[in-house]
């Protein structure tokens, strides 16, 4: 079965036949991207969101002082893009890059909505996206506030574990919102314990 319509299937309680997926299928476009590689630069406009077929994406951005900040992982089954950008066709301030050998299924903002037109499972899908998207947003942002980073890195590992496994130390503790230096001493206690 291809990924996309096991995942389409998995989240969604709309039927969706072989024929009507390889329909939906063909307003997406296949793309390989090398390790390193971005999908999105800042300046650009987000023209794609992309399924993530196999390989692994870090979304970020630069602060002044040329620090980068992780505002998401990402990795089979899941989607990378600037929502921000995709939707209101503006430049991103963001940099998603290939972390891993990546292939991907892009689909524009156009193809998206006509998608949602014709195809109740893509519409329930990309609401229960939304849903779960917000749900993630909340949670995080509870935990940079009132989370201290011991918690914060369990609370990570305890979400996504996998991600432990794809991901070096410096981007997953940016990712939480702390210095490597302080996960390297958080990773040391626990091992210690």
């Amino acid at each position: 079965m291809h990924p996309l319509f096991a995942y389409v299937t998995h989240y969604t309680s709309t039927s969706l036949t072989e024929e009507e997926f390889a329909v939906l299928l063909s307003h997406f476009v296949f793309k390989k991207i090398r390790k390193k590689q971005y999908l999105l630069q800042e300046g650009e406009v987000c023209k794609h969101f992309a399924f993530i077929l196999k390989g692994a994406m870090r979304q970020f951005y630069l602060d002044d002082n040329g620090v980068e900040h992780v505002v998401n992982l990402s990795i089979e089954n899941w989607w990378a893009g600037d929502q921000e950008s995709y939707v209101l066709v503006t430049p991103s301030k963001y940099y998603i890059e290939a972390w891993e050998e990546s292939e991907v299924l892009l689909i524009t903002y156009e193809n998206k909505q006509k998608l949602c037109k014709q195809f109740p499972a893509f519409n329930e899908l990309l609401q229960r996206l939304d849903e779960r998207n917000t749900i993630a947003s909340q949670k995080r942002i509870t935990s940079m506030i009132s989370m201290t980073a011991e918690q914060r890195y369990k609370n990570f590992l305890e979400s996504y574990p996998y991600f432990s496994e794809r991901f070096p130390n410096h981007i997953i503790a940016s990712f939480i919102g702390i210095t490597k230096d302080t996960l390297s001493r958080i990773r040391k206690k626990a091992a210690t314990q």
